[in-house]
């Protein structure tokens, strides 16, 4: 064991212990709000420096709590099997039909082939392709797909070797930046907006339309997906070319058999989950127990069902456990959890109080504040993480000084999606690929300080609208 990992293991629970004996008595009153935000500095250090499987990290709330109780045992468990928890499951079941049946690279292909040689039309096209699936795929999914198209494009074309190559790295950079930017259209982008989701249902006390997120980020996603797209053009000439790269993608794509059933299936399954979790505000009052989460469900339990035309089953489950990203769905309930211990534990209360005293009526500083953060800790720790932080604790502090927090969870929610600068996250995907690390750092610090600046003012101007 290195003598780093050891000194990131130590400085977990050290920090905790130091918040437990050292934060202001006079402020956090009880010693269940010092350990529980003891828990949250704790977790974040391991999230970050990534000494043990984040995964893992996000069982330390209940490992405290059994040993030093801050919330009630059965309330902070039952984080692990939340109806969010349920909706990522079955949504995780469906897209592995995609990748099972083949229609994942069917779809990249059969839109890709229509773009022609030019590179500023390729870079738009598969920056489009990819924000457009990733916002109601998973996007490390929709990462994982497209960047091994695009390599074995660029092989094809003479242009394989990525780490030397201008246009190669441009390329699997734009695919990166896309698709961890497109999962903000829609609930369905990604946990971290689930966690949103979850904090603005929290908050009201009532269901969450998804169509209502779709209208308030509508705004923010056109100014997002046109200054991306200008910053990925730059240096790029209008004459500059990929020789070969369509013929590569239409010789593809015709060497693919006709759409099977199986793939008719898959799609329409998730097709029917998504339509019928963006209109639930038309069927709750005749199904009220059918919300997204059960949609969901319903739709993976029919995918089991299917056959195929040799009268082999599509999926099974002893085949299927092993696609499904469970570490996914344990970070996002360990934040949940988290959130339930700076609630419950009364710390939320006394951050908020605390905030309330300091008079910050600025309120273009506080959006620039959470925007920053949020977008600077997605860049070194998963978003899924970063939003469960953020999130409890932007409530406090709105609660404090007595403004209304949905618009300023929304705001979270925009920086807690951007993240550019290092290989973490899905990032890491095309640097597997050979994207050089340094490449992406010097194009990644101009696009976070280009997107900072523009959403802080875009926020901004939004609020009442991200509020109405």
């Amino acid at each position: 064991m290195s003598r780093k990992r050891v000194l990131y293991l130590l400085l977990g629970p050290a920090a905790a212990m130091v918040c437990f004996l050292l934060l202001p008595h006079g402020v956090f009153a009880t010693s269940q709000s010092r350990m529980a935000l003891g828990i949250v500095a704790w977790m974040a250090i391991w999230w970050v420096a990534g000494p043990v499987d984040y995964a893992v990290t996000a069982f330390i709330p209940i490992a405290v709590n059994a040993l030093y109780p801050m919330v009630d045992m059965s309330t902070l468990i039952a984080n692990y099997a939340s109806e969010t928890i349920m909706l990522l499951l079955g949504a995780s079941i469906l897209t592995v039909t995609w990748e099972e049946t083949g229609l994942d690279k069917r779809i990249a292909l059969g839109v890709l082939s229509m773009v022609g040689n030019n590179f500023r039309t390729q870079i738009i096209f598969w920056f489009l392709l990819s924000a457009v699936l990733s916002a109601v795929l998973p996007n490390a999914v929709v990462c994982a797909t497209i960047t091994p198209i695009a390599v074995a494009m660029l092989s094809y074309i003479g242009e394989g070797d990525i780490g030397s190559s201008k246009k190669g790295s441009k390329l699997l950079l734009t695919i990166a930046y896309a698709a961890g930017m497109g999962g903000l259209a829609t609930p369905l982008g990604g946990a971290m907006n689930l966690v949103t989701v979850s904090a603005i249902q929290q908050v009201t006390g009532e269901e969450y339309a998804y169509s209502d997120w779709v209208v308030r980020f509508l705004p923010i996603m056109i100014i997002l997906l046109v200054s991306n797209i200008i910053f990925m053009l730059h240096g790029v000439s209008r004459d500059e070319k990929l020789e070969g790269s369509r013929e590569y993608l239409q010789g593809e794509f015709k060497k693919m058999p006709p759409m099977s059933k199986e793939e008719k299936w898959s799609l329409g399954l998730f097709v029917v989950a998504v339509i019928l979790s963006f209109t639930r505000q038309f069927y709750q009052d005749l199904l009220p127990g059918l919300t997204p989460a059960y949609v969901f469900i319903i739709c993976a339990v029919i995918a089991f069902l299917i056959v195929k035309e040799n009268g082999v089953r599509l999926i099974r489950w002893n085949k299927i456990q092993g696609k499904i990203v469970w570490g996914l769905m344990y970070v996002f309930a360990g934040g949940l959890a988290l959130g339930t211990l700076i609630n419950d534990s009364g710390a939320a209360e006394d951050i908020g109080k605390m905030v309330s005293k300091m008079n910050l009526s600025n309120t273009l500083f506080m959006v620039f504040i959470i925007v920053t953060v949020t977008l600077l800790l997605s860049d070194v720790t998963s978003n899924t993480a970063t939003a469960s932080v953020a999130m409890p604790i932007v409530i406090s502090i709105c609660n404090g000084m007595g403004l209304d927090p949905i618009p300023y969870i929304y705001v979270a929610s925009i920086g807690v999606n951007l993240s550019y600068m290092l290989p973490t996250s899905i990032r890491a995907i095309p640097v597997g690929y050979g994207l050089s690390p340094k490449y992406m750092f010097s194009q990644g610090w101009k696009m976070s300080i280009m997107v900072i600046i523009l959403m802080t003012a875009a926020a901004y101007i939004l609020l009442p609208f991200l509020g109405a």
